[in-house]
């Protein structure tokens, strides 16, 4: 019988084997993935940091007269803030390490997209990414870098330092790409990033020598978006238990340098004092002592011995049940136990060490929105005590914490300081700007969760102008992140196509479009590729009542616009034949001078003009 061998891989070789969840299936889509990487990361610096981003992309080939698919050469040029030198290594050269797992807006959420696409580019060229960062405006670091797939970690080739004048990040990779099939995909993204992200200057230099900018039309900024707790309908029992553990005080390493501490907080300098005399000094100090000098004091206590013989021994275990304190005796080479007696006075205070805060502090501290009143509340609601201390819960007692925190509907609703939508004006003056519209409308809806995790709707309605017949045109997008694959299993087209648009006064296919846009800490990707958006409940009921707002304005433009072609019809009758009329009528009269019918066209003039002023006011 075979024994079957067991191995773990690392995350980077993982994807190595998997590269198509991250978007990097074929030299086609693996070039438009590598641009959109680099960018997004690059818009998202400037974000961060409040900086008006001006983001240059190049592709070049490395021998143009091969046919395609072939090596090009990308290379991505922003003004952000640059990235410390410590950092640069790890952020470009490890898979899933990054500073976007925290609960707020960006573009990135895996940790992955920037990194797969050197790893995508490695393994399909053997060549290294090369990495320039100025993060002072002085002094620019150059880094060639590979990334070893096995063990997840980069190798430094070569790292050098020169003379700089602007901050920035530039990152540059050879990989395989078709740039025959993808150029229009990739023109299309620099094209739609640009209507999302109006207060950004984009350059596109493309492999065949066309160059495409997009200046910034727009000044303002969205606001950063701030990072935030947890909501308790967010978390699972996973989550809770990591919470636990962070919330729980780690019992302080006595050493040297904690001996010191506890000696200058009790004022001891060097001298040591008794076991009973240090005490007697404790107890004047206790309220000005920090709370790691509380617990090694408390610990002291308990085994009754002087900070001299303190520093002989090492804790290993407090056991409350059993109220027994471990420690190992170095002189002896043993280990050894005491008693912990609960009459104490640092009873409490070594036990709410090791057992963690009460319920009501571990929610109100921990979780956003949470107050003394609502946590009192929903501890009654989940039959747990207020004062049960978290490090005590039982696996079972934390699942049943976790499905009654899922199920407790006084919470108030997420915070949404931590997204950051671009804003009606600015969507609206980019939809005016690429499409020159007939109408345009637009609407930001209030913030809305989905498993705990806020999110904002964003929609805009337009008709006519430039826009071609054939409609609707849907232009989606996640955090600023225009979505051009997969849109046949989006959400997005999900809601469009339940519209009954004839109900809008809208038939046949007219020219009109509409621009979606989701922002959340968690957009909820069907795939780690981040092209489509799954139907989750709450996000599609929030589109849904977006695009019914907006189709309700349309419907009534469309409404306008037809008396406008009525009123404009009938004037041109009018002008037609009321001369005929009033020429026929005096000849039937046998008058030599025509009634004066010019009140009349005026009239009818002014009222076409006041129909057609009513649509340019919408």
């Amino acid at each position: 019988m075979s024994v079957e061998k067991f191995n773990q891989i690392s995350p980077s070789e993982f994807f190595y084997s998997n590269r198509d969840l991250a978007g990097f299936s074929n030299p086609t889509r693996s070039l438009y993935t590598a641009v959109r990487e680099f960018v997004e990361n690059a818009l998202d610096a400037c974000d961060q940091k409040g900086v008006l981003p001006d983001v240059r992309l190049k592709i070049q080939a490395v021998d143009p007269e091969k046919h395609d698919p072939k090596h090009y050469i990308l290379t991505v040029s922003d003004n952000g803030p640059g990235m410390d030198s410590k950092y640069v290594p790890h952020a470009f050269g490890t898979v899933l390490y990054g500073s976007k797992f925290g609960l707020k807006q960006a573009r990135g959420m895996f940790g992955l997209g920037a990194t797969m696409a050197i790893l995508y580019g490695q393994i399909t060229t053997n060549k290294p990414v090369t990495v320039k960062s100025c993060t002072d405006g002085q002094t620019q670091d150059k880094f060639e870098i590979l990334l070893d797939i096995q063990r997840n970690k980069p190798v430094i080739l070569r790292h050098s330092t020169k003379p700089a004048s602007k901050r920035g990040l530039s990152v540059s990779i050879c990989l395989e790409g078709d740039y025959s099939k993808a150029g229009g995909k990739i023109r299309d993204y620099v094209y739609e990033t640009s209507l999302i992200t109006p207060y950004a200057s984009i350059t596109f230099d493309d492999p065949k020598g066309q160059k495409f900018h997009h200046p910034r039309f727009v000044r303002d900024m969205p606001k950063p978006p701030t990072i935030i707790r947890p909501h308790p309908h967010g978390i699972d029992v996973e989550r809770i238990r990591r919470m636990i553990v962070e919330s729980q005080f780690e019992i302080p390493s006595i050493d040297d340098a904690m001996i010191e501490k506890v000696r200058r907080e009790l004022g001891l300098a060097k001298k040591n004092l008794g076991f009973d005399a240090m005490m007697e000094r404790v107890e004047k100090k206790w309220k000005t002592l920090t709370r790691q000098v509380r617990v090694v004091i408390s610990i002291v206590s308990f085994l009754g011995m002087d900070l001299e013989r303190l520093s002989k021994i090492k804790i290993e275990d407090i056991d409350v049940p059993n109220k027994k304190l471990f420690y190992w005796d170095f002189g002896d080479s043993q280990s050894k136990s005491v008693d912990i007696d609960s009459e104490s006075p640092y009873y409490k205070q070594l036990t709410n060490t090791v057992q963690g805060e009460p319920l009501t502090t571990f929610l109100t501290k921990r979780f956003q929105r949470v107050g003394p009143a609502t946590a009192v509340k929903f501890a009654e609601f989940a039959q747990i005590k207020p004062e049960k201390r978290m490090g005590t819960l039982s696996n079972q007692e934390l699942v049943h914490l976790s499905d009654s925190l899922q199920k407790f509907d006084e919470f108030l609703a997420p915070d949404s300081s931590c997204l950051a939508p671009l804003g009606e004006s600015p969507l609206e003056k980019g939809i005016k700007k690429f499409f020159s519209p007939d109408f345009a409308a637009v609407v930001q809806r209030p913030a809305s969760a989905y498993s705990g995790f806020p999110f904002i709707i964003e929609m805009g309605i337009a008709y006519g102008g430039e826009i071609k017949t054939g409609g609707p045109h849907i232009y989606r997008y996640a955090n600023r992140i225009p979505l051009l694959y997969d849109e046949g299993s989006d959400v997005v087209l999900k809601v469009v196509n339940e519209i009954d648009w004839a109900r809008y006064k809208i038939k046949g296919e007219p020219p009109f479009l509409i621009v979606s846009h989701i922002c959340s800490t968690r957009i909820p990707y069907k795939t780690a590729g981040k092209e489509n958006v799954a139907d989750r409940q709450e996000i599609e009921r929030e589109l849904r009542l977006a695009l019914q707002f907006l189709s309700r304005k349309l419907a009534a433009y469309m409404s306008k616009r037809g008396q406008a072609e009525m009123a404009k019809k009938r004037a041109n009758l009018y002008a037609k034949y009321i001369p005929l009329i009033a020429e026929f009528c005096t000849e039937l009269a046998g008058k030599k001078k025509k009634p004066d019918y010019s009140q009349m066209l005026e009239q009818n003039t002014l009222e076409l003009a006041t129909k057609e002023a009513e649509i340019e006011t919408k």
